[in-house]
């Protein structure tokens, strides 16, 4: 019987298909990339076609060692990692590493079970070398933009500081948020409601809302205004002037994408994208369920597809019928419609077995697992499931030279709605208006008049980032969450109470990039920029070319703002504050985490400190001042500038709420 190896990725991934193969196969695990450009350099050689120079990543060595020492003696090597642009780099880069002489092949399948497995093994393929390509461009494009800006950082503002083609963009948009935010004047507007009811009929009381005045929609600016209309309403008569009865269906949502799963992730479990996607790996690479083993709970979680299997369609189909009946089944399967720049060869997320409730297996996951599973079994299995019916009421009231307007609800058939409903939607709740006809006369109770003020646009939560970026076409389902953590890292943004705010050092680096380099924070741009990589992609494009067109105009930019950008490195501002330890005044200077306080005597002397907040520690008899500090994983919170004499620290400043400032616990310190 043949030997043969099989390379994935994480050691999980491999516990699992290994129990899965047998004792003919060995099953190891790469550990990720193992080629990549050098650090200390570009390690692009731009005049020869943009050829990067690939070397192995220090501490890879060993790996690498071990994998050339499993394939000997084996007859068959099989390249198993993710089924997508980074998976098929890592595949290539393997393949080239372990030798030509050997029988390599390339298997790829979007959930780990013994089916799909075998069905690979059965039909190997060889590695795609245009996504080789389009990824190997994207990192050529980081590395150009990142390697090329990230030193003119170092020069205008401070040492240390880095760009990123797309990761900038995505400062941007929360850099421009913010700037409508500050910029947004609330306008005082009026609203007017009629508490009515039948005449004779004291149990049928409903809330009518003012929608028109003289056939213009309603558009009350000040209270005086409300206030006369108001006292006109109480002499006028109200009569229904019509009553529309139709039947509404809300149909289900399709199974996940990436980025709908960070989106309801997020809505309705808090979690954070990045949170998201590792709690999914864990659930797509196998995990141990008692005497099964390790298996595979979901497929493939970085995709932007919406189609799914016929044989998970009808084990749904089979699923729904036994549990709820026929009338929840639709008379065929639902199928959901693809975005243009979707991978139709991957599926949406769903249960890799259709059948196994999330109940079944809750004892052998953590919390975490068995919430995202929950949900993803729940979106899957509602997808499949025919629409929930309402009946509705649309009544218009006549009263003067005014129109109100009620709307009634009733749920009549609860179809998928039994089992999954979407967080961002206003659940469709019941409210249920007396029978009204037409030219009925009414009793008016009262009016309600009420004062409003619109509204600022809200800053990004993780949900509507990524949405953002996807509609916006920037980055791509693997991407979404990396860019968030690392514009949160490079401390461009910061993240409160679950949304983001720009620190002043991404408000700074936006406001010179958008200046020097428009067309990378072009949001049009970087998204054409993707379009040209999914060409590459599908053999439509040379990434050469692609790389030629990007890099003439952008070299000209670079070269432009080396004398042109604005240095704010040079700005020092005085201030009171004295180095502790030579006694000369301290100055305001840039770093790659912002502004601090430096010795005016550097490089002489190189203490060097936070800027203190103003705001004195809460412990007795410290007199220290809080500082804002950084964890290892970028996120920040208040500490004493005492520190290590004392050990304070808080999430938030204690002058911004009423109560005692929380404490910091474990690794976010």
């Amino acid at each position: 019987m043949a030997k043969s190896l099989v390379i994935v990725e994480s050691p999980a991934k491999a516990s699992t298909i290994n129990k899965i193969l047998g004792k003919n196969f060995t099953v190891s695990s790469s550990m990720g990339h193992v080629m990549d450009l050098p650090k200390s350099k570009m390690g692009i050689d731009i005049k020869n076609d943009f050829e990067p120079e690939y070397i192995m990543i220090p501490g890879k060595k060993k790996i690498v060692d071990a994998l050339k020492k499993a394939a000997e003696g084996k007859d068959n090597i099989y390249l198993a990692t993710d089924p997508d642009r980074e998976g098929e780099a890592i595949s290539w880069h393997l393949a080239k590493l372990l030798g030509k002489k050997k029988n390599i092949y390339r298997i790829a399948f979007h959930e780990i079970n013994r089916t799909a497995i075998e069905a690979a093994i059965t039909k190997p393929g060889k590695i795609d070398k245009n996504m080789v390509d389009a990824q190997q461009a994207r990192r050529v494009l980081d590395r150009l933009v990142g390697y090329s800006i990230s030193p003119l950082l170092w020069r205008k503002v401070g040492k240390g500081l880095s760009a990123g083609r797309v990761q900038s963009v995505a400062v941007r948009l929360i850099v421009d948020r913010e700037n409508e935010i500050r910029m947004f004047v609330p306008e005082e507007y009026w609203e007017i409601e009629a508490e009515l009811k039948k005449k004779n009929l004291e149990n049928s009381r409903f809330i009518a809302k003012l929608d028109r005045i003289e056939d213009k929609k309603i558009d009350l600016k000040k209270k005086d205004d409300t206030d006369n209309l108001v006292t006109e309403l109480q002499k006028a008569q109200f009569t229904v002037a019509s009553v529309d009865k139709k039947e509404k269906r809300k149909y289900a949502s399709s199974p996940f994408t990436t980025s709908k799963l960070q989106q309801e992730a997020f809505y309705k479990l808090r979690f954070q994208a990045y949170k998201t996607m590792k709690v999914a790996q864990q659930l797509y690479e196998g995990l141990p369920l008692g005497s099964e083993g390790n298996v595979g709970l979901i497929t493939y979680m970085r995709t932007d597809a919406v189609r799914v299997s016929k044989e998970s369609q009808d084990l749904a189909r089979k699923y729904i019928l036994e549990k709820y009946g026929a009338e929840f089944v639709p008379s065929a399967p639902n199928v959901y419609k693809s975005k243009k720049s979707a991978q139709e060869a991957h599926e949406a997320i769903r249960p890799a077995l259709p059948l196994r409730e999330p109940a079944s297996v809750r004892e052998f996951l953590t919390a975490d697992q068995y919430k995202l599973y929950t949900l993803i079994w729940n979106r899957f299995i509602s997808s499949q499931m025919t629409p929930a019916v309402f009946n509705v009421v649309s009544v218009e009231i006549k009263a003067g030279r005014c129109i109100f307007k009620a709307v009634g609800s009733q749920k009549v058939f609860q179809g998928f709605s039994v089992v999954y409903e979407e967080n961002e939607d206003v659940k469709d709740e019941e409210k249920l208006l007396p029978s009204l006809e037409a030219g009925e006369l009414l009793d008016l109770l009262k009016l309600n008049p009420s004062q409003h003020f619109t509204k600022s646009p809200p800053r990004y939560s993780d949900a509507s980032l990524v949405k953002a970026l996807e509609e916006d076409g920037i980055g791509r389902p693997s991407t979404y969450a990396p860019i968030i953590q690392t514009i949160i890292f490079r401390n461009y943004v910061k993240r409160k109470e679950g949304y983001f705010t720009p620190s002043e050092l991404g408000m700074v680096v936006t406001d010179l990039l958008k200046k020097s380099f428009p067309k990378i924070l072009d949001l049009e741009f970087t998204a054409k920029m993707e379009e040209e990589l999914d060409e590459i992609e599908e053999g439509r494009e040379k990434s050469e070319d692609v790389l030629k067109r990007f890099y003439t105009p952008f070299e000209k930019d670079v070269e432009h703002a080396k004398v042109n950008m604005r240095k704010v490195k040079g700005e020092a501002v005085k201030t009171s504050e004295i180095c502790e330890k030579c006694g000369k005044p301290m100055v305001i200077k840039w770093g790659r985490l912002g502004r601090f306080l430096s010795c005016s005597d550097f490089p002489n002397c190189r203490f060097a400190k936070a800027i203190p907040t103003g705001v004195k520690c809460p412990e007795p008899g410290c007199g220290g001042m809080l500082v804002e500090r950084r964890s290892k994983r970028g996120r920040h919170f208040y500490g004493c500038s005492n520190y290590p004499n004392c050990h304070h620290i808080s999430r938030r400043l204690p002058s911004q709420d009423n109560e005692d400032s929380a404490v910091v616990e474990g690794e976010d310190a």
